[in-house]
Protein backbone atom coordinates (compact mmCIF):
# COMPACT_ATOMS: atom_id res chain seq x y z
CA UNK A 1 0.00 0.00 0.00
CA UNK A 2 0.91 3.41 -0.91
CA UNK A 3 1.22 6.39 1.17
CA UNK A 4 1.35 10.43 1.07
CA UNK A 5 2.13 12.61 4.35
CA UNK A 6 0.39 15.82 4.45
CA UNK A 7 -0.91 17.88 7.37
CA UNK A 8 -5.01 18.21 6.85
CA UNK A 9 -7.69 19.27 8.62
CA UNK A 10 -11.33 17.83 8.30
CA UNK A 11 -13.60 20.57 6.17
CA UNK A 12 -17.00 18.66 5.57
CA UNK A 13 -17.89 15.00 5.86
CA UNK A 14 -20.76 13.43 3.97
CA UNK A 15 -23.02 11.31 5.49
CA UNK A 16 -25.09 9.99 2.74
CA UNK A 17 -28.07 10.81 0.94
CA UNK A 18 -31.53 11.63 2.58
CA UNK A 19 -34.74 10.67 1.27
CA UNK A 20 -34.72 13.57 -1.62
CA UNK A 21 -31.37 12.54 -2.83
CA UNK A 22 -29.84 15.71 -1.26
CA UNK A 23 -26.17 15.15 0.48
CA UNK A 24 -26.19 14.86 4.25
CA UNK A 25 -23.50 17.02 5.00
CA UNK A 26 -21.57 17.71 8.46
CA UNK A 27 -19.45 20.93 8.61
CA UNK A 28 -16.54 20.35 11.15
CA UNK A 29 -14.71 23.68 12.36
CA UNK A 30 -11.29 22.35 13.00
CA UNK A 31 -8.91 25.11 13.63
CA UNK A 32 -5.62 22.66 13.66
CA UNK A 33 -3.77 20.62 11.22
CA UNK A 34 -3.05 17.28 12.04
CA UNK A 35 -0.12 15.41 10.27
CA UNK A 36 -1.38 12.02 8.66
CA UNK A 37 0.27 9.38 6.41
CA UNK A 38 -3.03 8.62 4.13
CA UNK A 39 -3.39 5.75 2.13
CA UNK A 40 -3.12 6.65 -1.91
CA UNK A 41 -6.44 4.07 -2.26
CA UNK A 42 -8.57 6.51 -0.04
CA UNK A 43 -7.94 9.87 -2.30
CA UNK A 44 -10.80 10.45 -4.63
CA UNK A 45 -9.84 13.51 -5.93
CA UNK A 46 -7.95 16.93 -5.00
CA UNK A 47 -8.87 20.56 -5.72
CA UNK A 48 -7.17 23.81 -4.43
CA UNK A 49 -8.57 23.57 -1.60
CA UNK A 50 -9.67 20.16 -0.61
CA UNK A 51 -8.66 16.38 -0.57
CA UNK A 52 -12.00 14.27 -1.38
CA UNK A 53 -11.42 10.66 0.84
CA UNK A 54 -13.00 7.83 1.50
CA UNK A 55 -14.27 7.07 4.95
CA UNK A 56 -16.03 4.38 6.93
CA UNK A 57 -19.27 3.40 6.74
CA UNK A 58 -19.75 4.40 3.28
CA UNK A 59 -18.67 8.20 3.85
CA UNK A 60 -16.38 10.88 2.26
CA UNK A 61 -14.67 13.39 3.61
CA UNK A 62 -13.51 16.87 2.55
CA UNK A 63 -10.10 18.15 3.96
CA UNK A 64 -8.19 21.48 3.72
CA UNK A 65 -4.57 20.61 3.27
CA UNK A 66 -1.89 22.27 4.35
CA UNK A 67 0.01 23.47 0.89
CA UNK A 68 -0.61 24.45 -2.49
CA UNK A 69 -2.01 22.52 -5.11
CA UNK A 70 1.41 22.94 -6.66
CA UNK A 71 3.08 21.63 -3.59
CA UNK A 72 1.07 18.45 -3.77
CA UNK A 73 1.28 17.84 -7.10
CA UNK A 74 5.08 17.98 -6.88
CA UNK A 75 5.21 15.77 -3.99
CA UNK A 76 2.84 12.99 -6.23
CA UNK A 77 5.17 13.13 -9.04
CA UNK A 78 8.29 12.78 -6.71
CA UNK A 79 7.15 9.96 -5.61
CA UNK A 80 5.69 8.42 -8.98
CA UNK A 81 1.86 8.78 -7.96
CA UNK A 82 1.08 10.87 -10.90
CA UNK A 83 1.00 11.02 -14.52
CA UNK A 84 1.19 14.34 -16.05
Amino acid sequence: MMYIDLEVKTALIVHGFDENNQEIVERVQETDYVRKLISIDRIQSISKQYLLVTSSHGRMMYWEYNCSIDELKQLLHRNSLMIN
